[in-house]
């Protein structure tokens, strides 16, 4: 089968890899109708650290099931599905929390690589979900979505609290603090306010339910979010970027008593206790348990309530893999959806 695979920071090559098949018997196999780059894997993609081997790409992805395990009971082959970013067994106590990112089994898909026609998926049963048909052409990017950005972004959303009443700012206007937007206004949250300095990226947000658009960062992106609410800073802020400066920024656009859903990759974060301390903030987040919101993203997506497909701006065969990547990192596109 043909698949990306990073042979080393800035290279990106598209190639033939042996293909998926049934590992476990509660594996199934799928073919991939669609899949995506992510802004974490530019992480790798700009180094500066060498790759110790070249390693498959993607974690995204839908698809419909070609094959399953023998102990595979809920998915069955002619499914068409969406599936987590983490695979899950959806069973251990841990997923049972809501935490199915974090199972005692989990694999990350990134360790299989989804940018490719034929994706292996672990856990089947706890970590795909069906549509309810084959969705129409127009729907795929918005399930595509689904996978990992849209909930992500609602995740974050959650962890920040938002709600009806509530003011929400989001720190990253990439296709997670966007998707971060679109969960805040379906929540209910009364005001929301996005960190942007790309016009494009802004109006997109604006679109998903943002009220204000701030293009200050740092303590002048927090001051001007305190000056937003009377002095007060917001309920809950979204950090979706995963830099130092941009967890500072979160921290300190919040209010006494409020909550950061933080949820960008963390990249030499590092956080002042004594200030935490003083500020009174609830910090949650980490690696977003998609599969708890997947059922009920997939249903307000299939019901054509939301939208999240929009955050793709460009669309390219897989074969073009390495020119999504670079212009992802040049930030001439948002996110990029990869068709077979």
């Amino acid at each position: 089968m043909r698949g990306v695979v990073m042979h080393a920071p800035g290279d990106v090559r598209v190639e033939e890899r042996p293909d998926a098949t049934i590992v476990e018997p509660t594996d199934a196999v799928i073919r991939v109708t669609a899949s995506c780059i992510c802004g974490s894997d530019l992480w790798g993609y700009r180094g500066p650290a060498p790759l110790a081997e070249p390693r498959p790409m993607g974690h995204e992805y839908v698809g419909v099931v070609e094959q399953v395990g023998d102990e595979v009971r809920d998915i069955t082959v002619g499914d068409y599905v969406v599936g987590s970013f983490v695979a899950s067994d959806n069973t251990c106590e841990i997923c049972r929390a809501g935490y199915q990112s974090r199972c005692v089994h989990h694999v990350m898909m990134g360790t299989v690589g989804t940018q490719a026609e034929l994706a292996r998926i672990p856990h089947a049963d706890g970590t795909l979900v069906p549509t309810p048909g084959v969705p129409d052409a127009d729907l795929v990017p918005s399930l595509l979505a689904a996978s990992d950005v849209l909930g992500t972004g609602w995740f974050a959303a959650v962890a920040a609290e938002a709600g009806p009443g509530r003011t929400i700012a989001v720190v990253g206007d990439g296709a997670v603090g966007l998707s971060a937007v679109l969960a805040a206004r379906q929540l209910g949250a009364e005001r929301i306010v996005l960190f942007s300095r790309h016009p494009e990226r802004a109006a997109l947000g604006r679109k998903f339910g943002a009220t204000d658009v701030v293009e200050e960062r740092g303590d002048a992106g927090a001051a001007r979010v305190k000056e937003l609410t009377g002095g007060y800073g917001a309920h809950g802020v979204v950090e979706a970027v995963g830099t130092d400066e941009a967890m500072s920024q979160a921290i300190r656009s919040a209010r006494p008593g409020g909550h950061v859903g933080f949820v960008g990759l963390s990249h030499d974060v590092h956080l002042d206790g004594l200030e935490l301390f003083y500020s009174t903030v609830h910090l949650h987040g980490g690696p977003a348990p998609v599969r708890r919101f997947l059922p009920e993203l997939v249903r307000l997506i299939w019901d054509r309530t939301i939208d999240p497909g929009q955050v793709f701006d460009l669309t390219l065969p897989l074969e073009q893999a390495a020119d999504g990547y670079r212009a992802m990192d040049e930030r001439r596109a948002t996110k990029v959806l990869l068709t077979p």
